[in-house]
């Protein structure tokens, strides 16, 4: 089943109106529709094209709806379809759509899931599951959707929120130990919260300079320094506190547009801990 060169012009009309609708539209990486030798599958990747960069609307859920029935087992319009479910809180529909995706196609699917399972959902057993079994299958698990971690890293989150720190403390230097890894923006902070949480406030502190050297970005790298020598050094505790502050106030932090990262902060904290 073909579909109709006036079908698809009017469809592309009709969602080029939403870029002059929306400021939110974004341009994503469009599938190569020149991979499928189906020619059904063919025209459905171009549907999943058109409607990819207008996500949520209601015309790219229909054209994902039809990309779809002309191709049963195009896991990556399931997937494109579950994300609006998700960044609403269905999550009931989300799991049902991406459930779909990663019977088709694991490989390309588990990561994404165990991720949202971590993030979203603070499903942290159903993430380390889903990341385990990605690891049976392939050596380099990959990234998170906003490529802010890579996988390795999350599961050892996954441990720490199950309160295995020590274990999450093990998988985490383990990947920082690497020498093709190149740490990313939080891998420091999360690695000394987790000391500064077992008490090892000296390892903490090698690690909140660390993240300082490579990203100085952050308001939770100068809270987290400063709890650290709070029994010890009342005036880098203060100082410290005055730097996060600082830097919350430029909205240099750990955030997300969804969800509450773990060891995230709120300024309230900060001006708390400044009142003693």
């Amino acid at each position: 089943m073909e579909l109709s060169k006036k079908f698809y012009h009017s469809m592309k009309k009709l969602l080029f109106t939403f870029t002059i609708l929306s400021p939110l539209t974004v341009v994503l990486s469009q599938l190569n529709c020149n991979s499928y030798n189906d020619a059904p599958c063919k025209e459905a990747c171009k549907l999943v094209n058109l409607a990819e960069p207008y996500q949520g609307f209601k015309d790219s859920q229909k054209m994902l709806d039809m990309a779809i029935k002309l191709c049963p087992n195009m896991d990556y319009a399931y997937r494109e379809k579950s994300v609006p479910y998700l960044k609403r809180g269905d999550f009931i529909t989300w799991k049902k759509l991406i459930d779909k995706a990663v019977e088709i196609n694991p490989k390309n699917n588990l990561g994404y899931r165990g991720w949202c399972k971590y993030q979203f959902l603070r499903d942290y057993k159903g993430a380390l599951t889903d990341l385990k079994k990605l690891k049976n299958m392939m050596n380099d698990i990959g990234f998170s959707q906003n490529g802010d971690y890579n996988l390795e890293i999350v599961i050892g989150l996954c441990y720490k929120a199950l309160d295995q720190k020590s274990k999450a403390i093990e998988l985490i230097e383990k990947q920082l130990s690497k020498k093709e890894y190149v740490p990313l923006n939080h891998d420091y902070i999360h690695l000394g919260v987790l000391y500064l949480e077992v008490g090892n406030r000296e390892k903490a502190i090698k690690c909140f300079n660390k993240e300082i050297e490579i990203s100085d970005y952050y308001a939770e790298t100068y809270y987290y320094l400063a709890m650290a020598y709070k029994e010890k050094n009342k005036e880098l505790y203060t100082q410290n506190l005055i730097k996060a502050k600082e830097f919350y106030l430029k909205d240099f932090r750990m955030k997300d547009p969804y969800t509450h990262p773990m060891d995230a902060i709120y300024l309230q904290q900060i001006i708390e801990e400044l009142k003693k």
